[in-house]
């Protein structure tokens, strides 16, 4: 299906935004020309995730496998454009099911191994899904699926409709159900507009939503990050995010498959493994989770037992960055922390050396994409539109300080969400009707339902606010809804964070509001202490914040202590949890 216009196909075609390559064709592609490069290595401790020995494909091995899978779910019924729901962890049966549904048509919503049967009966239903391709097992417990009523295609035997494998005879050609496939629908198949994946929202403020997104919009986020994360043909990338949504999709997969690079993959986050790996296959780049980088630069001893010499740079993102840690990282380790600030519907902010040399800068501020005269260069230079409006009036707001949220439009951006009870696209004479379902399109139109506004700028429902030198930057101030407003007076509770991310004795932390019967919210500070023998007090914390300079409206008035602080699948931490709990 394709949810675009032809409008908006025609425009970004025109301007070289948009072109013809799909995932399978790019990934195709590398295996004609390179067919014993390495394509994808499984986590060295697979076993214990989802059973069997760890597999590393060549790209020759990993076209064959994609081809004979694509025949395995062709057997199975699979049809051109459905929306197969996939549940698996980051190893190789992953990619390989990613390639075979791009070679089919086939449409592919990924969900997290956490999600259990009731995420999975709602989805399922959104979607009008039929199938699921999973595994038997996750870390010894029953995944999701396999409670369900879809018809399951799973990886490692258990209750199955259907036993899936990876072969790897490539002398064994014999694909008859795809190569007819193929040829019945070439012009879908080979469609870079047509949907490839359905990805869901985080849930931070409510239920999640369906997320389509096309060929041509992920690789244009690619273009955006290719500067910044000095991709190159052949890289080797380190991808410790669950391969389901932006970070690890428009960070890792399509990069993969853009420029040829070998994949290894890790899942989930285990300190020990993901620096053994990073030091083992001689990691060009990979992206890491704030905490686990502060603790590395707090902690020479534990970084200089490593060889990470052929690793250039570091993303980071989704919670606040640490001045202190970018400043170690380069100017110790001599390796550039690059900070992401992105969404599955497309938002891509970046923030690197060229942008925000100093670690003050690229700590907390952006580039401000489609401001005139930026003097940067780079694709998202060229194609991305932001501005900040206000929440109530919706007026634009261009002087520095004043919160707003910010609104996106470009060519990583995404049509509208897939929402509707049993919601399925179908087409009608070249355009795209809501059959049962909700489709909210894009193009500015007054059914948008608040989505995009009348000039088709997204409602990221991130609150920012114009800073920096000569106002070329966005600072997040938080999301709207997550907002403390103490008796009138607006907190960003991303600001105290930020600073309480400096606290010592601290290994997690976030703020929420509470109730209170007089000012309406008070913020309360959610911790996770190194050492629970030795957990600061609210007096210490309020003290550490004086110290800091922070305003006396917004010091936390509440402490609450917790061994893990409540993330989505992405690292977020989940607000609206820490407010229910407390």
């Amino acid at each position: 299906m394709i949810t675009s216009s032809a409008d908006r196909i025609k425009e970004y075609t025109d301007k070289g935004w948009w072109a013809d390559d799909t995932f399978h064709s790019l990934v195709e592609s590398t295996s004609r020309l390179d067919p014993e490069r390495l394509a994808v290595a499984d986590p060295p401790n697979k076993n214990d995730l989802s059973g069997g020995l760890a597999m590393r494909l060549s790209y020759g091995d990993l076209d064959v496998a994609a081809n004979h899978l694509a025949e395995q779910l062709l057997s199975a019924g699979a049809e051109i454009e459905e929306t197969l729901i996939i549940q698996l962890p980051n190893v190789v049966e992953l990619v390989v099911s990613y390639l075979a549904a791009s070679k089919i048509g086939a449409i592919l919503s990924p969900i997290p191994v956490q999600y259990g049967a009731h995420e999975l009966t709602s989805i399922s239903k959104v979607l009008g899904a039929t199938k699921i391709i999973s595994c038997a097992s996750f870390r010894g417990e029953s995944l999701a699926s396999t409670d369900s009523d879809l018809t399951k295609l799973l990886f490692g035997g258990g209750s199955s409709n259907l036993r899936l494998s990876i072969l790897l005879d490539r002398s064994d050609t014999g694909t008859p159900l795809l190569d007819q496939h193929r040829q019945d629908h070439a012009s879908v198949i080979g469609n870079a507009n047509s949907i490839f994946t359905i990805c869901w929202t985080s849930g931070t403020t409510g239920t999640p939503k369906g997320v389509p997104r096309s060929h041509n919009m992920w690789l244009a986020t690619t273009k955006s990050e290719v500067q910044a994360c000095d991709f190159k043909p052949g890289d080797r990338l380190l991808n410790p995010f669950p391969l389901i949504n932006m970070a690890a999709l428009g960070g890792f997969l399509y990069p993969w498959a853009m420029f040829g690079c070998s994949l290894y993959l890790h899942h989930p986050l285990d300190p020990a493994i993901f620096l053994q790996q990073c030091q083992e296959e001689k990691i060009n780049f990979t992206i890491a989770p704030p905490a686990l980088l502060n603790q590395l630069a707090q902690s020479p001893e534990m970084w200089q037992q490593f060889d990470f010499s052929a690793l250039r740079r570091i993303g980071s993102g989704s919670a606040p960055l640490a001045p202190s840690m970018i400043d170690t990282f380069s100017r110790v380790y001599g390796k550039e922390i690059i900070n992401f600030y992105g969404s599955n519907e497309g938002i891509c902010l970046l923030a690197d050396t060229q942008t925000a040399p100093t670690p003050e800068q690229r700590a907390s501020m952006f580039p401000r994409l489609g401001m005139v005269g930026l003097p940067w260069q780079g694709e998202a230079f060229n194609f991305a539109k932001t501005k900040v409006v206000d929440t109530t009036t919706g007026i634009e707001i261009l002087e520095a300080g004043i919160p707003g949220e910010l609104m996106f439009a470009g060519p990583t951006i995404f049509d509208g969400y897939y929402d509707g009870d049993n919601g399925s696209f179908k087409k009608a004479e070249g355009s795209f009707e809501k059959a049962e379902g909700s489709f909210k399109k894009a193009e500015g139109s007054p059914s948008d339902d608040g989505v995009f506004d009348e000039d088709g700028y997204f409602h990221t429902g991130d609150l920012v606010e114009i800073c920096g030198e000569q106002n070329r930057y966005y600072r997040i101030v938080g999301r709207c809804k997550d907002i403390i407003n103490r008796g009138g007076m607006k907190i960003s509770p991303s600001e105290i964070d930020q600073v309480l991310e400096g606290m010592p004795g601290l290994k997690e932390v976030a703020v929420c509001a509470y109730a209170d019967d007089r000012l309406g919210e008070k913020v309360c500070a959610c911790i996770v202490p190194i050492d629970k023998e030795e957990t600061p007090d609210l007096a210490a914390m309020v003290a550490y914040l004086e110290h800091c300079g922070l305003a006396k409206y917004k010091m936390p008035e509440r402490l609450e202590v917790f061994d893990a602080l409540p993330r989505n699948p992405m690292g977020k931490v989940l607000r609206f949890e820490l407010s229910d709990s407390i």
